[in-house]
Protein backbone atom coordinates (compact mmCIF):
# COMPACT_ATOMS: atom_id res chain seq x y z
CA UNK A 1 0.00 0.00 0.00
CA UNK A 2 1.40 3.43 -0.95
CA UNK A 3 1.81 6.15 1.66
CA UNK A 4 -0.98 8.15 0.02
CA UNK A 5 -3.31 5.15 0.08
CA UNK A 6 -2.42 4.57 3.72
CA UNK A 7 -3.39 8.11 4.61
CA UNK A 8 -6.64 7.67 2.73
CA UNK A 9 -7.53 4.57 4.71
CA UNK A 10 -6.81 6.53 7.89
CA UNK A 11 -9.38 9.06 6.77
CA UNK A 12 -6.89 11.77 5.83
CA UNK A 13 -5.68 12.51 2.28
CA UNK A 14 -3.70 15.65 3.00
CA UNK A 15 -2.60 16.28 -0.56
CA UNK A 16 -6.03 16.58 -2.15
CA UNK A 17 -5.90 20.31 -2.79
CA UNK A 18 -2.50 19.99 -4.38
CA UNK A 19 -2.54 16.92 -6.58
CA UNK A 20 -5.78 14.96 -6.85
CA UNK A 21 -7.69 14.95 -10.11
CA UNK A 22 -11.35 14.18 -9.67
CA UNK A 23 -12.85 11.78 -12.17
CA UNK A 24 -15.82 13.11 -14.06
CA UNK A 25 -17.69 11.78 -17.03
CA UNK A 26 -16.82 14.13 -19.89
CA UNK A 27 -19.72 15.64 -21.74
CA UNK A 28 -19.68 15.89 -25.50
CA UNK A 29 -20.53 19.07 -27.34
CA UNK A 30 -23.70 17.40 -28.57
CA UNK A 31 -24.72 16.62 -24.98
CA UNK A 32 -24.28 20.24 -23.99
CA UNK A 33 -26.57 21.39 -26.79
CA UNK A 34 -29.52 19.64 -25.14
CA UNK A 35 -31.40 21.45 -22.31
CA UNK A 36 -31.92 18.07 -20.63
CA UNK A 37 -28.18 17.75 -19.99
CA UNK A 38 -28.02 20.99 -18.01
CA UNK A 39 -31.31 20.37 -16.22
CA UNK A 40 -30.22 16.92 -15.06
CA UNK A 41 -26.84 18.17 -13.96
CA UNK A 42 -28.39 21.02 -11.95
CA UNK A 43 -30.93 18.64 -10.38
CA UNK A 44 -28.16 16.36 -9.13
CA UNK A 45 -26.39 19.35 -7.61
CA UNK A 46 -29.61 20.53 -5.99
CA UNK A 47 -30.28 17.09 -4.49
CA UNK A 48 -26.76 17.05 -3.08
CA UNK A 49 -27.30 20.47 -1.51
CA UNK A 50 -30.62 19.42 0.03
CA UNK A 51 -28.96 16.42 1.69
CA UNK A 52 -26.12 18.49 3.13
CA UNK A 53 -26.06 18.66 6.93
CA UNK A 54 -23.59 20.70 9.02
CA UNK A 55 -21.06 18.75 11.08
CA UNK A 56 -21.31 20.37 14.50
CA UNK A 57 -18.79 18.35 16.50
CA UNK A 58 -15.36 19.84 17.14
CA UNK A 59 -12.28 19.05 15.04
CA UNK A 60 -9.45 17.01 16.50
CA UNK A 61 -6.90 17.75 13.76
CA UNK A 62 -6.42 20.94 11.76
CA UNK A 63 -4.44 21.22 8.52
CA UNK A 64 -4.24 24.60 6.84
CA UNK A 65 -3.21 24.61 3.18
CA UNK A 66 -2.11 28.06 2.07
CA UNK A 67 -1.75 28.79 -1.63
CA UNK A 68 0.04 32.15 -1.52
CA UNK A 69 -1.09 34.06 -4.60
CA UNK A 70 -3.89 31.58 -5.27
CA UNK A 71 -6.68 34.03 -6.06
CA UNK A 72 -9.92 33.12 -7.79
CA UNK A 73 -8.43 33.71 -11.24
CA UNK A 74 -5.54 31.35 -10.49
CA UNK A 75 -7.96 28.67 -9.28
CA UNK A 76 -10.06 29.09 -12.42
CA UNK A 77 -7.00 28.79 -14.64
CA UNK A 78 -5.86 25.67 -12.78
CA UNK A 79 -9.29 24.10 -13.19
CA UNK A 80 -9.31 24.73 -16.94
CA UNK A 81 -5.74 23.53 -17.38
CA UNK A 82 -6.47 20.33 -15.44
CA UNK A 83 -9.37 19.57 -17.75
CA UNK A 84 -7.26 20.27 -20.82
CA UNK A 85 -4.59 17.87 -19.59
CA UNK A 86 -7.36 15.26 -19.47
CA UNK A 87 -8.16 15.89 -23.12
CA UNK A 88 -11.25 18.06 -22.60
CA UNK A 89 -11.90 21.79 -23.15
CA UNK A 90 -11.41 22.19 -19.39
CA UNK A 91 -14.06 24.68 -18.31
CA UNK A 92 -16.31 21.98 -16.82
CA UNK A 93 -13.49 20.40 -14.79
CA UNK A 94 -13.37 20.51 -10.98
CA UNK A 95 -10.52 20.80 -8.53
CA UNK A 96 -10.68 18.83 -5.30
CA UNK A 97 -11.13 21.98 -3.23
CA UNK A 98 -14.07 22.98 -5.44
CA UNK A 99 -16.02 19.99 -4.15
CA UNK A 100 -16.05 21.46 -0.63
CA UNK A 101 -19.67 22.31 0.20
CA UNK A 102 -19.20 25.59 2.06
CA UNK A 103 -17.91 28.71 0.31
CA UNK A 104 -17.22 32.25 1.51
CA UNK A 105 -15.14 35.27 0.56
CA UNK A 106 -12.45 36.88 2.71
CA UNK A 107 -11.54 40.57 2.63
CA UNK A 108 -7.75 40.72 2.57
CA UNK A 109 -6.81 44.36 3.21
CA UNK A 110 -4.31 45.29 5.91
CA UNK A 111 -5.09 47.97 8.48
CA UNK A 112 -2.76 50.43 6.77
CA UNK A 113 -3.09 49.25 3.15
CA UNK A 114 -5.92 48.50 0.78
CA UNK A 115 -3.73 46.01 -1.13
CA UNK A 116 -2.11 43.74 1.48
CA UNK A 117 1.09 41.77 1.79
CA UNK A 118 1.44 38.20 3.04
CA UNK A 119 2.78 39.24 6.46
CA UNK A 120 -0.29 41.26 7.37
CA UNK A 121 -2.65 38.68 5.88
CA UNK A 122 -0.80 35.82 7.60
CA UNK A 123 -1.27 37.59 10.92
CA UNK A 124 -4.98 37.93 10.13
CA UNK A 125 -5.85 34.33 9.21
CA UNK A 126 -3.47 32.75 11.73
CA UNK A 127 -3.66 35.13 14.71
CA UNK A 128 -7.20 36.42 14.32
CA UNK A 129 -6.51 40.17 14.14
CA UNK A 130 -5.89 42.51 11.23
CA UNK A 131 -2.42 44.07 11.21
CA UNK A 132 -0.20 46.49 9.33
CA UNK A 133 1.57 45.43 6.16
CA UNK A 134 5.00 43.77 6.54
CA UNK A 135 4.49 42.99 10.25
CA UNK A 136 4.16 39.52 11.76
CA UNK A 137 2.39 38.37 14.90
CA UNK A 138 1.70 41.86 16.20
CA UNK A 139 -1.41 44.03 16.22
CA UNK A 140 -1.79 47.21 14.18
CA UNK A 141 -0.58 49.16 17.21
CA UNK A 142 2.93 48.02 16.26
CA UNK A 143 4.54 50.21 13.59
CA UNK A 144 6.47 48.76 10.66
CA UNK A 145 10.21 48.80 11.32
CA UNK A 146 9.88 50.28 14.82
CA UNK A 147 11.33 47.66 17.16
CA UNK A 148 10.20 49.35 20.37
CA UNK A 149 6.53 49.09 19.32
CA UNK A 150 6.68 45.28 19.40
CA UNK A 151 6.31 44.62 23.11
CA UNK A 152 2.81 44.59 24.46
CA UNK A 153 1.35 44.28 20.96
CA UNK A 154 2.09 40.58 20.35
CA UNK A 155 -0.75 38.38 19.11
CA UNK A 156 -0.67 34.58 19.04
CA UNK A 157 -1.50 32.16 16.24
CA UNK A 158 -3.85 29.21 16.23
CA UNK A 159 -0.74 27.03 15.82
CA UNK A 160 0.65 28.41 19.08
CA UNK A 161 -2.69 27.97 20.82
CA UNK A 162 -2.98 24.42 19.47
CA UNK A 163 0.37 23.60 21.07
CA UNK A 164 -0.77 25.04 24.40
CA UNK A 165 -3.88 22.86 24.21
CA UNK A 166 -1.74 19.71 24.01
CA UNK A 167 -1.74 19.15 20.26
CA UNK A 168 1.34 18.54 18.14
CA UNK A 169 2.06 21.27 15.59
CA UNK A 170 3.99 21.59 12.35
CA UNK A 171 4.91 23.83 9.42
CA UNK A 172 5.53 22.75 5.81
CA UNK A 173 6.41 25.31 3.14
CA UNK A 174 8.08 25.55 -0.26
CA UNK A 175 9.61 28.88 0.72
CA UNK A 176 12.01 29.61 3.58
CA UNK A 177 10.52 28.68 6.95
CA UNK A 178 11.25 32.21 8.14
CA UNK A 179 9.11 33.75 5.39
CA UNK A 180 6.02 35.87 6.05
CA UNK A 181 3.27 33.25 5.87
CA UNK A 182 4.88 30.57 8.09
CA UNK A 183 6.48 33.27 10.22
CA UNK A 184 3.08 34.52 11.33
CA UNK A 185 2.59 31.17 13.07
CA UNK A 186 5.34 31.76 15.64
CA UNK A 187 7.10 35.13 15.29
CA UNK A 188 6.40 38.63 16.61
CA UNK A 189 8.35 41.07 14.48
CA UNK A 190 7.75 44.51 12.97
CA UNK A 191 9.66 43.78 9.75
CA UNK A 192 9.04 40.60 7.78
CA UNK A 193 12.55 40.79 6.26
CA UNK A 194 14.39 40.40 9.56
CA UNK A 195 15.16 36.77 8.67
CA UNK A 196 18.43 36.58 10.64
CA UNK A 197 20.27 38.88 13.01
CA UNK A 198 22.33 40.07 10.02
CA UNK A 199 19.14 41.70 8.71
CA UNK A 200 18.43 43.64 11.91
CA UNK A 201 19.25 47.35 11.93
CA UNK A 202 21.55 48.47 14.75
CA UNK A 203 18.74 50.24 16.56
CA UNK A 204 16.60 47.08 16.63
CA UNK A 205 19.53 45.08 17.97
CA UNK A 206 20.16 47.64 20.71
CA UNK A 207 16.48 47.63 21.67
CA UNK A 208 16.47 43.84 22.03
CA UNK A 209 14.43 42.70 19.02
CA UNK A 210 15.11 39.17 17.80
CA UNK A 211 15.18 37.96 14.21
CA UNK A 212 12.62 35.52 12.81
CA UNK A 213 15.00 32.53 12.68
CA UNK A 214 15.85 33.02 16.36
CA UNK A 215 12.16 33.14 17.23
CA UNK A 216 11.52 29.98 15.21
CA UNK A 217 13.76 28.09 17.62
CA UNK A 218 12.92 29.91 20.86
CA UNK A 219 9.20 30.76 20.68
CA UNK A 220 6.53 28.11 20.02
CA UNK A 221 7.60 24.49 20.57
CA UNK A 222 7.02 23.27 16.99
CA UNK A 223 7.24 19.52 16.36
CA UNK A 224 7.79 19.51 12.58
CA UNK A 225 9.42 22.26 10.49
CA UNK A 226 10.02 21.53 6.79
CA UNK A 227 11.01 24.00 4.07
CA UNK A 228 13.95 26.19 3.05
CA UNK A 229 16.01 28.75 4.95
CA UNK A 230 19.26 27.06 6.03
CA UNK A 231 21.45 30.15 5.68
CA UNK A 232 19.58 32.08 8.38
CA UNK A 233 20.22 29.37 10.97
CA UNK A 234 24.02 29.10 11.00
CA UNK A 235 26.99 31.42 11.70
CA UNK A 236 28.50 33.59 8.98
CA UNK A 237 30.65 31.71 6.46
CA UNK A 238 29.41 28.28 7.58
CA UNK A 239 29.53 26.19 4.36
CA UNK A 240 26.18 24.98 3.11
CA UNK A 241 25.96 21.15 3.08
CA UNK A 242 24.51 21.08 -0.45
CA UNK A 243 26.54 23.93 -1.97
CA UNK A 244 29.79 23.89 0.08
CA UNK A 245 31.87 25.75 -2.53
CA UNK A 246 29.39 28.60 -3.06
CA UNK A 247 29.98 31.35 -0.47
CA UNK A 248 26.68 33.02 -1.42
CA UNK A 249 24.84 30.04 0.10
CA UNK A 250 26.79 30.00 3.37
CA UNK A 251 25.43 30.86 6.79
CA UNK A 252 24.92 34.53 7.57
CA UNK A 253 24.36 34.89 11.32
CA UNK A 254 26.52 37.54 12.99
CA UNK A 255 25.86 36.35 16.56
CA UNK A 256 27.71 33.06 16.03
CA UNK A 257 24.70 30.95 16.98
CA UNK A 258 24.07 27.62 15.28
CA UNK A 259 20.30 27.54 15.65
CA UNK A 260 20.06 24.04 14.19
CA UNK A 261 22.32 22.68 16.94
CA UNK A 262 20.48 24.71 19.55
CA UNK A 263 17.14 23.30 18.31
CA UNK A 264 18.45 19.71 18.37
CA UNK A 265 19.94 20.07 21.86
CA UNK A 266 16.66 21.40 23.26
CA UNK A 267 14.52 18.50 22.00
CA UNK A 268 14.26 14.82 22.79
CA UNK A 269 13.71 12.47 19.86
CA UNK A 270 14.73 15.21 17.39
CA UNK A 271 16.14 14.85 13.87
CA UNK A 272 17.60 17.36 11.41
CA UNK A 273 17.74 16.64 7.66
CA UNK A 274 18.68 18.73 4.62
CA UNK A 275 17.84 16.52 1.62
CA UNK A 276 15.25 14.01 0.41
CA UNK A 277 17.43 11.04 1.36
CA UNK A 278 17.56 12.24 4.93
CA UNK A 279 13.81 12.91 4.99
CA UNK A 280 13.01 9.46 3.64
CA UNK A 281 15.22 7.88 6.31
CA UNK A 282 13.34 9.50 9.19
CA UNK A 283 11.40 6.95 11.22
CA UNK A 284 8.14 8.73 11.98
CA UNK A 285 7.32 6.23 14.73
CA UNK A 286 10.35 7.19 16.82
CA UNK A 287 10.73 10.86 15.85
CA UNK A 288 8.98 13.45 17.99
CA UNK A 289 10.64 16.49 16.43
CA UNK A 290 11.80 16.98 12.84
CA UNK A 291 13.60 19.96 11.31
CA UNK A 292 14.17 19.75 7.55
CA UNK A 293 15.79 22.66 5.70
CA UNK A 294 16.23 21.74 2.05
CA UNK A 295 17.62 24.94 0.51
CA UNK A 296 19.64 27.94 1.75
CA UNK A 297 16.67 30.19 0.91
CA UNK A 298 13.45 29.23 -0.88
CA UNK A 299 12.91 25.74 -2.23
CA UNK A 300 12.92 25.18 -5.99
CA UNK A 301 9.93 25.32 -8.30
CA UNK A 302 8.32 21.94 -8.90
CA UNK A 303 9.50 22.06 -12.53
CA UNK A 304 13.08 22.69 -11.37
CA UNK A 305 13.03 20.23 -8.48
CA UNK A 306 15.50 17.35 -8.53
CA UNK A 307 13.30 14.46 -7.40
CA UNK A 308 16.38 12.61 -6.18
CA UNK A 309 17.55 15.31 -3.77
CA UNK A 310 14.63 17.66 -3.10
CA UNK A 311 11.37 16.47 -1.50
CA UNK A 312 8.06 17.62 -2.96
CA UNK A 313 5.42 19.43 -0.95
CA UNK A 314 3.37 16.21 -0.99
CA UNK A 315 6.26 14.18 0.43
CA UNK A 316 6.97 16.75 3.13
CA UNK A 317 3.29 16.92 4.09
CA UNK A 318 2.93 13.15 4.30
CA UNK A 319 6.00 12.87 6.54
CA UNK A 320 4.70 15.65 8.77
CA UNK A 321 1.28 14.06 9.14
CA UNK A 322 2.79 10.67 9.98
CA UNK A 323 4.74 12.22 12.85
CA UNK A 324 2.05 14.57 14.13
CA UNK A 325 -0.86 12.12 14.05
CA UNK A 326 0.72 9.99 16.78
CA UNK A 327 -0.52 12.52 19.33
CA UNK A 328 -3.91 11.29 20.62
CA UNK A 329 -4.96 14.88 21.30
CA UNK A 330 -4.60 15.76 17.63
CA UNK A 331 -2.46 18.20 15.69
CA UNK A 332 -2.30 21.48 13.79
CA UNK A 333 -0.34 21.57 10.52
CA UNK A 334 0.29 24.61 8.32
CA UNK A 335 1.14 23.77 4.70
CA UNK A 336 2.09 26.52 2.24
CA UNK A 337 2.94 26.51 -1.45
CA UNK A 338 4.64 29.85 -2.01
CA UNK A 339 5.70 29.12 -5.60
CA UNK A 340 2.18 29.97 -6.82
CA UNK A 341 2.90 33.58 -5.90
CA UNK A 342 6.30 33.70 -7.58
CA UNK A 343 4.95 31.83 -10.60
CA UNK A 344 2.55 34.71 -11.21
CA UNK A 345 5.22 37.36 -11.75
CA UNK A 346 7.04 39.58 -12.33
CA UNK A 347 5.36 39.42 -15.73
CA UNK A 348 7.74 41.39 -17.90
CA UNK A 349 11.27 41.33 -19.25
CA UNK A 350 13.20 44.03 -21.05
CA UNK A 351 16.20 43.14 -23.22
CA UNK A 352 18.18 45.61 -25.28
CA UNK A 353 15.71 48.36 -24.46
CA UNK A 354 12.66 46.62 -25.91
CA UNK A 355 10.14 43.94 -25.14
CA UNK A 356 10.90 40.43 -26.43
CA UNK A 357 9.15 38.99 -29.48
CA UNK A 358 6.43 36.86 -27.88
CA UNK A 359 5.57 35.26 -31.20
CA UNK A 360 8.89 33.46 -31.31
CA UNK A 361 8.53 29.76 -30.53
CA UNK A 362 11.18 29.34 -27.79
CA UNK A 363 9.71 32.15 -25.68
CA UNK A 364 6.07 31.14 -25.87
CA UNK A 365 6.72 27.50 -24.98
CA UNK A 366 9.46 27.94 -22.39
CA UNK A 367 8.53 26.62 -18.92
CA UNK A 368 9.79 29.82 -17.32
CA UNK A 369 8.01 32.16 -19.75
CA UNK A 370 6.46 35.15 -17.99
CA UNK A 371 3.42 36.82 -19.47
CA UNK A 372 4.02 40.45 -20.33
CA UNK A 373 2.31 42.99 -18.10
CA UNK A 374 0.75 46.32 -18.99
CA UNK A 375 2.38 47.85 -15.91
CA UNK A 376 5.90 46.45 -15.44
CA UNK A 377 6.83 45.54 -11.87
CA UNK A 378 9.99 43.83 -10.70
CA UNK A 379 8.11 41.49 -8.34
CA UNK A 380 4.71 39.86 -8.07
CA UNK A 381 2.26 41.60 -5.72
CA UNK A 382 -0.90 40.72 -3.91
CA UNK A 383 -4.15 41.96 -5.38
CA UNK A 384 -6.80 43.89 -3.50
CA UNK A 385 -9.76 41.68 -4.30
CA UNK A 386 -11.49 39.25 -1.94
CA UNK A 387 -10.29 35.64 -1.95
CA UNK A 388 -12.34 32.47 -1.82
CA UNK A 389 -12.76 30.22 1.21
CA UNK A 390 -13.90 26.65 0.50
CA UNK A 391 -14.58 24.45 3.52
CA UNK A 392 -15.62 20.91 4.43
CA UNK A 393 -15.90 19.14 7.77
CA UNK A 394 -16.68 20.03 11.40
CA UNK A 395 -17.90 23.61 11.78
CA UNK A 396 -17.25 24.28 8.08
CA UNK A 397 -20.73 25.77 7.82
CA UNK A 398 -19.44 28.75 9.81
CA UNK A 399 -17.75 29.92 6.63
CA UNK A 400 -20.44 31.85 4.79
CA UNK A 401 -20.98 35.17 3.07
CA UNK A 402 -18.26 37.83 2.90
CA UNK A 403 -16.03 37.96 5.99
CA UNK A 404 -12.96 39.75 7.26
CA UNK A 405 -9.89 37.56 6.78
CA UNK A 406 -9.16 37.42 10.51
CA UNK A 407 -12.47 35.54 10.93
CA UNK A 408 -10.68 32.44 9.58
CA UNK A 409 -8.54 32.08 12.71
CA UNK A 410 -11.59 32.36 14.94
CA UNK A 411 -13.41 29.56 13.11
CA UNK A 412 -10.31 27.38 13.37
CA UNK A 413 -9.96 28.09 17.07
CA UNK A 414 -13.64 27.39 17.69
CA UNK A 415 -13.60 24.20 15.62
CA UNK A 416 -10.50 22.93 17.41
CA UNK A 417 -11.48 23.94 20.96
CA UNK A 418 -8.58 26.37 21.12
CA UNK A 419 -8.31 29.53 23.22
CA UNK A 420 -10.52 31.57 23.56
CA UNK A 421 -13.12 28.92 22.59
CA UNK A 422 -11.76 26.08 24.73
CA UNK A 423 -14.24 26.08 27.60
CA UNK A 424 -17.22 24.33 25.99
CA UNK A 425 -18.59 21.08 27.44
CA UNK A 426 -17.75 19.28 24.18
CA UNK A 427 -14.06 20.29 24.44
CA UNK A 428 -11.45 18.02 26.08
CA UNK A 429 -9.75 19.10 29.28
CA UNK A 430 -6.78 21.37 28.50
CA UNK A 431 -3.27 20.02 28.77
CA UNK A 432 0.15 21.34 27.79
CA UNK A 433 1.53 17.84 27.29
CA UNK A 434 1.63 16.73 23.65
CA UNK A 435 1.26 13.10 24.62
CA UNK A 436 -1.76 13.54 26.84
CA UNK A 437 -4.68 11.17 26.27
CA UNK A 438 -7.49 12.30 24.00
CA UNK A 439 -10.13 12.18 26.74
CA UNK A 440 -12.75 10.81 24.40
CA UNK A 441 -12.53 13.54 21.77
CA UNK A 442 -13.94 12.09 18.52
CA UNK A 443 -11.64 12.12 15.50
CA UNK A 444 -12.76 14.82 13.08
CA UNK A 445 -11.28 16.77 10.18
CA UNK A 446 -12.24 20.18 8.84
CA UNK A 447 -11.15 20.97 5.28
CA UNK A 448 -10.88 24.60 4.25
CA UNK A 449 -9.44 26.29 1.15
CA UNK A 450 -8.78 30.03 1.17
CA UNK A 451 -8.13 31.86 -2.07
CA UNK A 452 -4.84 33.15 -0.77
CA UNK A 453 -4.96 30.17 1.51
CA UNK A 454 -6.30 26.62 1.66
CA UNK A 455 -7.16 24.74 4.76
CA UNK A 456 -7.94 21.24 6.05
CA UNK A 457 -9.24 19.92 9.52
CA UNK A 458 -9.96 16.13 10.39
CA UNK A 459 -13.11 13.89 9.86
Amino acid sequence: MSSVQHLATAGLCVYLCLAVRLAAAPASLEDEKAPAYWNQRARRTLESALSLAPVTRRAKNIILFLGDGMGVSTVSAARIYKGQLEGRPGEDSRLAMETFPYVALAKTYNVDRQVPDSAGTGTAYLCGVKANAKTLGVSAAAAYGKCNTTWGNEVYSVLHRAKLSGKSVGIVTTTRVQHASPGAAYAHVVNREWYSDADLPKEATRQGCKDIAYQLVHNTDINVILGGGRMYMTPRRTPDPEYPTDPKQSGMRKDGLDLVERWLNAKQGARYVWDKKGLDAVDENSTDYLLGLFEPKDMKYELNRDAGTDPSIVEMTEKAVRILRRNPRGFFLFVEDESILYGNGPGYAIANGSRPDVSSLPIGKSWDYRQQAAVPLDTETHAGEDVAIMAKGPMAHLFHGVQEQNYVAHVLAYAGCLEPYHAGPECPAPSCRSGSPGLGQPPSLLLLALGAASLLLRM
